[in-house]
């Protein structure tokens, strides 16, 4: 057993507590509460007095390319796009994630113990996205949920990709027509085999399609399809898509969420929101904005704040959250974009997001004030075992 006592600890759950212990048993929360709930006699083989300390859930980032486009790598470490057909959902990113590259040390030591790494967006579909812990030497033993997600993208990268090869899509109307047409036929295949299988009678074996039996789990509503898209038309066009086949969709990057925030009030999808610290690096960009998240805010819209590394570096998570509260975003609303909301809106709730018993352990001591660029990093624990 571990014992962190006389932490200001923020659980991320309904309660905190100013003065509170944290008791670890293995890789998992035994118990968080307040020093006086402290049970005594309490046997621990280790003991940290964290006074003067706050303890916080590790920090998520819920869409990122970590260990796909590594760090100082150039083309051999550059994994992230098969950009060679446009529709590629069988891709995995458990076997492009090399976990030795540097960005893995460099979340760790900013306090991201989770990330949500995947393909990026030059397809049409791009594959499978992971979620990850940033601690390990093979990326089976990092693995909280594979598949976490099927990659999609709508909007100017599918269409920048194939329009110069003068291959489809080259235009929304036929990223949208793939994207139904690909969505079309995985029903359909997942219609043949349910009746092959109820079939009492001898009936022909549908043929096996690897592509359509990697979107499986979307049609199913097993895992949501992670919908690339920055202009208030893509977004739209991703919410319309989601409702036409009935299947679980989440809004990456969002950037123009601000012109259409009653629709997302309304629609209550899980957004992943960024990276909005950077430049307005092509046209789909033009109205970035830190507005945004003030906007969304007071209408009550939850969301998750995310790098998109290489975009913004990994270990720039926490900064981003801070901007945002520079620009109006409260503090509570910017911890649970990079905790908690990372979690549920990537369906890892379970493991990881906030302070509670059964959870993962995975936790922070900073020192400082916490949501500002003075706030440091003291130590980085991820399932029970401490980094630094």
């Amino acid at each position: 057993m571990k014992l962190i006592y006389n932490a200001n600890i923020i659980t991320m759950e309904d309660r905190d507590y100013p003065c509170g212990y944290l008791l670890v048993n293995g890789s998992k929360i035994e118990a968080v509460g307040s020093m006086e709930e402290l049970p005594k006699p309490l046997k621990a083989d280790e003991r940290i007095d964290a006074k003067g300390l706050t303890l916080l859930p590790g920090f998520i980032d819920a869409h990122c390319h970590v260990g796909m486009w590594e760090e100082g790598m150039g083309f051999e470490g550059d994994d992230g796009n098969e950009d060679s057909e446009p529709v590629t959902p069988h891709l995995r990113a458990i076997d492009a994630v090399n976990p030795f590259d540097e960005a893995f040390q460099n979340a760790r030591a900013a306090g991201v113990t989770t990330v949500v790494t995947g393909p990026g967006s030059a397809n049409v579909f791009g594959g499978q996205f992971a979620a990850l812990k940033t601690v390990g030497n093979c990326v089976d033993q990092m693995v909280i949920k594979a598949p976490a997600a099927q990659k999609a993208a709508l909007g100017e990268n599918p269409k920048m990709t194939y329009a110069g090869k003068k291959q489809m899509p080259g235009t929304r109307m036929a990223t949208a027509a793939l994207v139904r047409e690909t969505l079309a036929k995985a029903k359909e295949y997942q219609q043949d085999w349910e009746e092959f299988r109820a079939a009492s009678d001898d009936v022909d074996r549908p043929s096996f399609d690897f592509r359509l039996e990697s979107l499986l789990p979307v049609i199913s509503g097993k895992i949501p399809l992670k919908i690339h898209c920055h202009r208030a038309d893509d977004i739209c066009t991703a919410i319309r898509i989601g409702e036409e086949f009935k299947i679980p969709i989440t809004l990456e990057h969002c950037t123009e969420g601000h012109l259409i925030p009653d629709i997302l009030a309304a629609k209550n999808l899980p957004i992943m929101l960024g990276p909005t610290f950077g430049t307005k690096s092509k046209p789909e960009l033009k109205n970035l904005s830190f507005d945004i998240y003030r906007e969304l805010e007071q209408r009550g819209v939850e969301f998750a704040i995310i790098t998109d590394h290489p975009e913004i570096p990994i270990q720039e998570l926490y900064l981003c959250a801070v901007l945002a509260v520079r620009h109006g975003l409260s503090r509570r609303a910017a911890l649970r974009a990079i905790t908690i909301n990372a979690a549920k809106n990537t369906g890892i709730d379970d493991r990881v997001g906030s302070l509670k018993p059964g959870k993962d352990a995975d936790f922070l001591l900073m020192s400082g004030e916490l949501m500002t660029i003075d706030a440091k990093m003291e130590s980085v624990t991820i399932c029970g075992k401490k980094l630094f």
